[in-house]
């Protein structure tokens, strides 16, 4: 339990369910994304696992297609994410974990007589608002469709359903859980309340020799061994048409016909008109209304009359005859219309009571003529007949994709200007180009490419706010790739002084570490360190403040708390600039009692969460009883294929 608020503390949301919930199969699946539902199957796997769970496998293809569906996923929110860097981040091991975690379940389920019926599935899929129809019922080909793009089968989407359900009937009765007693949040509280204080120094790498230059040997060596510092991950040449209002313009010019009769059947819009501003009060029965009349035709401001017999005026601003009958009756539109200015009418029957009004203003609107109104009715119609034209275009493309035209066919059909851009990264820079920036015009088009495999149909992607749009398809996909050494000589030098000064920086750290933790204080190791470094600083923290931020932290306070007094610990440098020294002088325990504010938020937090620290425990029980073999070999070369390390590898 100290693991688990440790993990609160740190400001982690807790334990990860790692196992996929019907919930999140049905929200994919109904934004036509039914690639969470790749993985764990059973049936058909060879040898070639990676883990194996019970009497059930996921193979090394299994995994890769999971994290195809991970990238995909993550490029949502995103788009320029890579492979390696997903795994760097644990995507990996959480995607191998929910595949391990959903057999796991499904198996110990089953072993205790559970069964998920075929109906009870039949429902699930019938219930998701992606596959149905027009009629709001559960279309079959739209979910033949769907499996289709997904490159997915019917078993492999109801195995997945069948096991989120038996994960489902398994965890809910614990997922629930909200209690927490008092008492046991105090310590907790305490914790967050705990002081310490110590000296922070630090021994840059820019303070070191990197000696004599590299040797050919030692450059060849490095470059081998980093060789994924070196190489170009994967690129994509993209081909696009973009088709936006500008282009549509002279097609869609309005005539002087059309003009005209948009003219004629508007004649109201532009005849002349008299408009004034109205204040009025409504009340809900004659006498009141004729009392409230009769005291402003005596002398009293409308508006105080009004509240003093409890009434609020009203103030219509512009009104036409037309516009104020609409909304009150032909006779108070008569009345007031008919009066002059500063005049008050009433009582006169109104749509919801009895109507008192004075006249405000009174503006005489001149009409104007075909030739005036010209230019008014050219602008809408002409942003009535782009938004047309550009729909037009659009369901011709979409019809055309939908009968499987190839990219250049749909754009020669709809005479578009197909163009392909230079293979780039994911961030739509051209590595080849790496000053030139990435065309933030071609951003939507970029990120739509790399969420594409080979063989996918061109798509229609919306571009800005306007009603343009880009038709985009998969050009060459370049996978990652190692530069020649004879473009990164320069930097391999680089890197290679720089490892040495970073390797010289933790020798000398090291040694200063030894005499303080023998004793000798961090300002006087420093100073005789034989090198010109910065002096100690003093820190200071509460670890509740770690918890508020701990990606902001600094990580020789995050050390800090992971020390016991009179103790000195090191670490490396953020950015790798040199190492740390972090000295705990002393620590302050916190206590909680006397602050029933904080006593009860720390109940409150760890009440949300302590059902899914349930789940997490029967899942590793679970997974202990029926057992799960990983072959570290097969996960290690997935891995490294798909981070890059290979270079036949994309990502």
């Amino acid at each position: 339990m100290l693991s688990f608020f440790r993990r609160i503390i740190n400001s982690k949301a807790g334990v990860i369910v790692t196992f996929v919930v019907l919930g999140v199969i049905a929200i994919a699946f109904a934004a036509g994304d039914v690639t969470g539902l790749r993985g764990g199957t059973s049936g058909g796997l060879t040898g070639n696992y990676v883990v194996k769970v019970g009497g059930e496998k996921v193979s090394v293809a299994d995994l890769e297609s999971r994290m195809q569906s991970e990238l995909q996923d993550a490029r949502q929110q995103q788009p320029t994410i890579t492979m390696a860097d997903l795994i760097a981040q644990g995507g990996m091991q959480a995607a191998l974990d929910r595949s391990v975690n959903s057999l796991a379940l499904d198996e110990f389920g089953h072993d205790q007589g559970m069964i998920v019926s075929k109906r009870a599935v039949d429902g699930q899929i019938a219930s998701i608002p992606g596959l149905r129809g027009p009629n709001g019922q559960f279309d079959p080909a739209i979910y033949q469709q769907l499996l289709q793009q997904r490159r997915l089968t019917d078993a492999q989407v109801r195995s997945d359903i069948a096991r989120g359900l038996m994960a489902q009937q398994l965890i809910l009765p614990t997922q629930g859980a909200t209690q927490f007693p008092q008492k046991v949040a105090l310590p907790y509280a305490s914790l967050l309340l705990e002081k310490r204080d110590g000296r922070s120094g630090f021994i840059p790498a820019q303070a070191m020799d990197t000696g004599a230059a590299p040797s050919d040997a030692e450059i060849q060596a490095a470059y081998r061994r980093g060789i994924a510092r070196y190489t170009v991950p994967q690129r994509r040449t993209v081909r696009y048409a973009i088709v936006t209002p500008d282009q549509v313009k002279a097609r869609v010019a309005p005539t002087d016909q059309e003009i005209a009769q948009v003219y004629n059947e508007q004649k109201v819009r532009y005849a002349a008109v008299q408009k004034r501003d109205i204040t009025q009060v409504v009340v809900l029965d004659q006498a009141g209304a004729n009392a409230l009349a009769a005291k402003v035709k005596g002398g009293a401001a409308l508006a105080d009359a009004a509240r003093a017999a409890g009434l609020e005026p009203s103030i219509q601003k512009a009104m036409t005859k037309d516009a104020y009958r609409a909304a009150t009756s032909a006779a108070a539109a008569d009345a007031v219309f008919g009066a002059a200015k500063g005049a008050v009418i009433g009582p006169v029957r109104g749509a919801l009571g009895w109507i008192v009004a004075r006249v405000d203003t009174i503006a005489d609107v001149p009409g104007k003529t075909l030739e005036q109104a010209r230019p008014e009715i050219v602008a809408e119609l002409t942003k009535q007949k782009q938004e047309q034209a550009l729909r037009q275009i659009h369901d011709a493309l979409d019809d055309s994709l939908a009968r499987n035209t190839t990219f250049d066919e749909a754009v020669a059909d709809q005479k578009l200007t197909g163009q392909q851009t230079q293979p780039l990264l994911t961030s739509g820079i051209n590595p080849d180009a790496p000053g030139t920036p990435a065309d933030p015009k071609l951003a939507p088009i970029v990120a739509a490419a790399f969420q594409m495999q080979e063989g996918d149909a061109a798509q229609l992607v919306p571009l800005g706010q306007d009603g343009g749009f880009a038709l985009v398809a998969l050009g060459r996909i370049t996978p990652a790739t190692p530069r020649p050494l004879a473009q990164v000589r320069d930097a391999v030098v680089a890197d290679i002084r720089a490892d040495r000064a970073r390797a010289a920086a933790r020798t000398l750290a090291a040694q200063v570490l030894a005499k303080v933790n023998k004793g000798m204080p961090l300002a006087q190791a420093l100073a005789g360190a034989g090198r010109a470094l910065p002096p100690p600083q003093a820190i200071s923290a509460v670890r509740g403040q770690l918890a508020a931020n701990p990606r902001g932290a600094q990580p020789g306070l995050v050390l800090m708390f992971s020390m016991v007094p009179g103790s000195a610990k090191m670490l490396e440098a953020p950015n790798k600039s040199g190492w740390l020294i972090v000295d705990l002088d002393r620590v302050t325990p916190g206590d909680a009692r006397g602050n029933a504010q904080l006593v009860t938020g720390t109940r409150q937090d760890l009440a949300r969460i302590v059902g899914r620290e349930y789940v997490d425990q029967f899942a590793r029980a679970v997974r202990n009883q029926v057992g799960v073999k990983t072959d570290t070999g097969a996960l290690a070369r997935v891995r490294a294929e798909l981070s890059g390390a290979n270079p036949a590898a994309g990502n």
